[in-house]
């Protein structure tokens, strides 16, 4: 049987790091540690192969889950249980299945396959719409996604759980400048944007390996030096009154013209 230490004090020095590892992407970079919070998502992590560094578990869900809760905490490099009210504490989720795994960062990708095709992402601040591009893009095989460093934090739990886990499965490659990044790796940038003067209009085009759709800021869309350093730039026509898609929908769009 699994030995649990058991930690009943609010300010446990685990305790603390779990509640920065929730909130500061700074701690996470600095602890090269995130969060996973549910059986699900664990279970996931442990199936993509996410090393373990802690195990975390509330006393009921200890008792009510007992061998899945072993089969994860196993994987662990230190296992504990905690009271209930103190996971609540800790929780990043309103009602909370009282499961924590904190998990070691991967290791960053550093190949590009050239036969593949990306969408890369630009500023994007919301982590539901990293997560959900991340959803999209493992559906429609996309082969992975390119992170500019003005991005917000993937492995942030929310964008974790946006995702479903995808995050910890699809190839990321991160970067400093997008248009840099697609040069030194012999990629064809297509610049999204909400424009009648664009190259090209989305479903008009056929896209080849080694082709990257970019998808810009929610709000103010891709920088003019990702547009000018860009291969094409490309529209998605807009049939009715809105004047823009949000980030994650364009997204979807754009890679269902990749993959095609």
């Amino acid at each position: 049987m699994l030995e649990f230490t058991e930690i009943k004090a609010r300010d446990n020095r685990l305790i603390k790091l779990i509640t920065l590892l929730q909130n500061s992407s700074k701690a996470r970079n600095d602890n090269r540690l995130f969060v996973l919070e549910g059986l699900r998502i664990c279970k996931d992590a442990a199936l993509c192969e996410v090393k373990f560094d802690t195990f975390v578990v509330s006393k009921t869900a200890h008792s009510k889950l007992k061998e899945e809760v072993e089969k994860l905490a196993v994987l662990a490099e230190k296992r504990v249980e905690v009271p209930d009210d103190l996971f609540k504490k800790i929780s990043d989720t309103v009602s909370p299945q009282g499961i924590i795994a904190l998990a070691k960062m991967p290791e960053r990708v550093k190949a590009v396959e050239k036969s593949g095709r990306y969408v890369a992402l630009e500023n994007t601040r919301d982590p539901s719409n990293i997560g959900a591009v991340a959803r999209t893009a493992e559906a429609l095989g996309i082969s992975g996604m390119i992170i500019s460093g003005d991005s917000c934090d993937v492995f942030s739990p929310k964008a974790i759980r946006a995702s479903m886990g995808t995050l910890l499965r699809i190839p990321l490659y991160f970067c400093d400048d997008i248009t840099s990044f697609l040069k030194d790796n012999s990629l064809r940038g297509f610049a999204c944007v909400p424009r009648d003067d664009a190259d090209i209009e989305m479903g008009r085009f056929g896209f080849s390996d080694g082709d990257v759709v970019i998808i810009g800021n929610e709000a103010n869309g891709l920088t003019e030096k990702t547009v000018r350093g860009a291969y094409k730039t490309v529209t998605i026509p807009m049939r009715g009154k809105a004047e823009s898609l949000n980030a994650a929908s364009a997204a979807a769009i754009a890679m269902w013209e990749l993959g095609r």
